[in-house]
């Protein structure tokens, strides 16, 4: 049986169990996405109904504007499918020192979005890119045929703008299957030499992020039976150090009716952050719920967060 993750962070140091600071405000614009992957734990694709509105977005951007110097982490599903997409970057120029997409890059080749790699430039995002490995194979086996040749010619033309030079462009890696990424400094190292070597494709940083147990992840784990495996493997890989630097001590995450979360995670399985009086919090609450020392919602797939060297939205927690 997995041991309660929660109190495994408390016997380290109560304080790991409770929020520290915001640094990040990571909003998720809803579950539609022109590709349906493997292991998303949203269960993102083309017919997500999921969309944040314009009075959430419009919301976002006066937190921001109210609460200075945050992180803005924009994600989905696909955010730039949102339709309000363009209204939430240019809403927050100037109200955030470093603004983040997270791209799929395949929409960058989807007929009427040609025009995203000049404005992400224009607006000087950084762009955090998917891309589960270096191989064709592999990559469309997660993500569908012919999305590692997209990817590619989405990454060239990022390039072609700047991007991995001048302008800040990382890639993502996460794990095919069941297991625990390997070290990211040495994936890093594998991927600038194929990438290079092969496509002449430069970038900043590669980031490992372990597979969550849940959404289409778990339920490909309980098709084969091995669910409880996995969990016991994040378990037994549990790290400490890892543990002093989970990503939900620093960020909160938005979702598309303006609900607030510990993460993206939390967010997808509905465990939301709330109040002394048990009420689901919201944007408007945000000053709230970043309250240093206000206790975590925590569960068993917080385990693929210190895992190893660790997981987080920017990678290893750990050298």
């Amino acid at each position: 049986m997995v041991a309660v993750f929660k109190e495994r962070l408390q016997k380290i140091d109560p304080d790991f169990a409770c929020f520290e600071q915001l640094q990040t405000l990571q909003v998720n614009l809803g579950n539609l996405c022109n590709m349906r992957c493997a292991h998303c734990h949203i269960g993102a694709s083309p017919t997500g109904r999921k969309v944040m509105g314009r009075p959430v977005i419009d919301k976002v951007a006066e937190t921001l504007e109210r609460m200075p110097g945050i992180t803005l982490d924009i994600t989905g599903g696909c955010p730039e499918m949102n339709p309000e997409f363009r209204r939430l970057v240019e809403a927050t120029a100037g109200h955030s020192p470093r603004r983040i997409v997270r791209s799929n890059l395949t929409i960058l080749t989807e007929s009427g979005f040609e025009w995203l790699p000049e404005f992400f430039r224009e607006q000087r995002l950084v762009v955090t890119a998917s891309l589960p490995c270096y191989l064709e194979e592999n990559v469309d086996r997660q993500r569908g045929d012919g999305a590692h040749a997209r990817s590619i010619a989405a990454l060239r033309r990022l390039n072609a703008l700047g991007y991995g030079d001048e302008l800040e462009l990382n890639l993502v890696y996460n794990p095919g299957s069941d297991f625990v990424p390997g070290s990211q400094q040495e994936l890093e190292a594998a991927y600038r030499k194929e990438l290079s070597e092969k496509y002449g494709i430069r970038f900043n940083h590669l980031f490992t992020i372990a597979n969550a147990p849940i959404g289409r992840f778990r339920e490909y784990l309980e098709s084969r039976g091995i669910y409880e495996r996995y969990l016991q493997l994040l378990a037994t890989r549990f790290n400490p150090e890892a543990a002093r630097n989970i990503m939900c001590r620093t960020l909160i995450s938005v979702d598309w009716k303006g609900f607030i979360y510990n993460c993206d995670f939390n967010q997808a399985i509905g465990k939301p952050i709330t109040g002394e009086s048990g009420e689901i919090l919201r944007i408007e609450d945000l000053e709230s719920a970043a309250r240093s020392g206000k206790e975590l919602a925590l569960s068993e797939h917080c385990y693929c967060c210190t895992a190893g060297e660790g997981s987080s939205c920017t990678g290893a927690l750990v050298a």
